[in-house]
């Protein structure tokens, strides 16, 4: 992982006359299925001052300088403080997809960082994040799936895309094991579970082959079936899940 060694350490010395308090890893960087050039580098760095404009730009600047560097499309990085990372529900500064923009940090990533959260700087995540409860993350799976997942499904063009394909059927996955076991599994756990949960087995072996493997460019014709039959899983398959929770 040497390129991504090498981003994270310029990221870090471009953020210290920033005085972070912490910089954490979460996702597959910190839950061991990462895959250099494949995988999102997923990190919350505490401020120790309130963010304001002048935060914002000083912000837009150190991402800017970094572009030039292998992965850095593919860094993401939400700015917290001591003062604000308790609210679950606010929206914070954030950097992804190479621009500026506001979001929260979800249960789902809260307990992450509790669960297997990567220090890459300063305090532990205990130490600035309260712990979150398991009806909290429960409530939170099932309206990700049944508000945002259950209507992208309704969005055929969507699913001509991998990362639709591949986040919808992991994503999934991953909040069925959420809901019936209380905890948090990796992408890789979560690929091994969709056989047993239904999943068209064609469609789970081009995730796994994506992912893991040197696959070739896909057909158009596959991948027009491979969004219907992504598609004609995840409709049912959610209602029933999001129907089990109540």
């Amino acid at each position: 992982m040497q390129q991504t060694d090498a981003l994270l350490d310029r990221f870090l010395a471009g953020l210290a006359p920033l005085a972070p308090v912490a910089v954490w890893a979460h996702g597959s960087l910190a839950g061991g299925d990462y895959r250099e050039g494949r995988s999102d580098l997923d990190l919350i760095a505490v401020l120790d001052h309130p963010i304001t404009a002048r935060t914002a730009w000083r912000v837009a600047l150190l991402h800017a300088r970094l572009r030039a560097e292998p992965l850095a499309d593919r860094l993401h990085c939400t700015y917290l403080t001591p003062h604000t990372a308790a609210d679950a529900g606010r929206r914070h500064l954030t950097w992804a997809h190479e621009r500026l923009l506001a979001r929260p940090v979800t249960p789902v990533t809260r307990a992450e960082l509790h669960a297997f959260g990567r220090v890459l700087h300063g305090v532990p995540p205990a130490d600035v994040l309260p712990p979150v409860p398991d009806g909290e993350l429960a409530a939170f799976v099932v309206r990700d799936q049944r508000d945002f997942w259950r209507r992208a499904v309704d969005r055929a063009v969507l699913w001509e895309q991998d990362v639709w394909v591949d986040l919808g059927l992991l994503t999934f996955a991953r909040a069925t094991a959420t809901l019936r076991e209380g905890r948090l599994i990796s992408k890789r756990e979560a690929l091994e579970a969709l056989p047993g949960l239904g999943a068209p087995a064609e469609v789970v072996a081009d995730v796994r082959r994506r992912r893991y493997g040197d696959p070739a460019p896909p057909r158009e014709e596959w991948v027009l079936r491979r969004g219907r039959l992504t598609r004609d899983y995840l409709g049912p398959a959610i209602d029933a899940l999001v129907a089990r929770a109540g």
